[in-house]
Formats: C-alpha cells, structure tokens, sequence
C-alpha cells in the first residue's frame, strides 16, 4: 500500500522560488527623505528596512509634515535581475489606509548597486492631522514587486519627533 506521505507541502512553486532568490539577494543600503523643495535632509535610515517580518521604527522630524513635497533616496543592491522593480506603498493610520503611492523603477541589473530617487506629493488629509496625532499610529507599509511578483513586504512605524 501506499503511506500516504505527501511532500506538497514543501515544494515551492517556482514563483515563491523566485520571489525567495530575489528577495535573498536584496538590501536595501541606504534610504533618506529630503524638503524637495530646498534639498535639505530630514530624515536618514540607520538600518535595513527592508527587512520582513519585524516592524521597524523611525523617527522623523515632525516639520515634515509642513514640506509640500518630500523627495526619497534609496540606495540598494540586488544580485538577482528583476524586470520591473516596483513598489507600492500604504501609509496606514491605525490600522486605515490614508494615502497610497506607486512608485516603478523598472529593469534592475543582477549584481548591481541602484539608487533611486522619488518625489512624494504629501496629502491634504495627512497635512491637517497635527504631528502629535500621527506620531506612533502611522505605520508605512511597502510592498515590493517585480512585475506582478510580490517579493517582499516591510512595516515601518513612524515617530514625529
């Protein structure tokens, strides 16, 4: 007869193969948000976030929130090509999605380092909430995509400070 053990349960689809390859062989250098409108820098990360399965945290200087803009950096790496990098994002206020942003950087070379740089419009809603309201009950969800691919997603917290 047979024993009945099945090894379905193990076996990864190629897609979630490729996902881990990928998301294996991300990092995420550096990330800092600047005034667009003056260059001057805000906020600078001090570790990976683009590490899953912890929420990060960051503090962040509340005039922020003043900026009508604010542009992005972010310096990665990746040893696996992707076809089209993309990245959403859900800026979440306890628990409800109060902006969304889409963001696509496109073909990334296997074994390259990338910098990309990003305007974010900010939000009538999110600027009439005061920075102490916000503070500690914002959490910036990001998801990253190659293609339709979902390769990783990370949770960062934000602190108005």
């Amino acid at each position: 007869g047979s024993s009945g053990v099945t090894t379905e349960h193990v076996a990864m689809s190629d897609a979630e193969r490729r996902a881990k390859e990928i998301r294996d062989g991300f990092k995420l250098i550096s990330m800092n948000l600047r005034d667009a409108g003056s260059g001057k820098l805000l906020w600078q990360a001090a570790d990976d976030l683009s590490v899953s399965g912890v929420e990060h945290e960051a503090r962040v200087p509340k005039k922020i929130l003043k900026c009508k803009a604010v542009s992005r950096e972010v310096n990665f790496s990746s040893k696996k090509e992707m076809s089209h990098l993309r990245l959403q994002q859900k800026v979440m206020f306890k628990g409800t999605c109060i902006e969304e942003w889409n963001f696509d950087f496109g073909f990334v070379m296997p074994g390259s380092t990338n910098s990309w740089q990003s305007s974010l419009e900010a939000a009538p809603e999110s600027q009439m909430m005061p920075a102490n309201v916000l503070s500690g009950h914002v959490v910036i969800e990001t998801h990253f995509y190659d293609g339709d691919l979902l390769i990783n997603t990370s949770s960062v917290r934000i602190f108005y400070v």
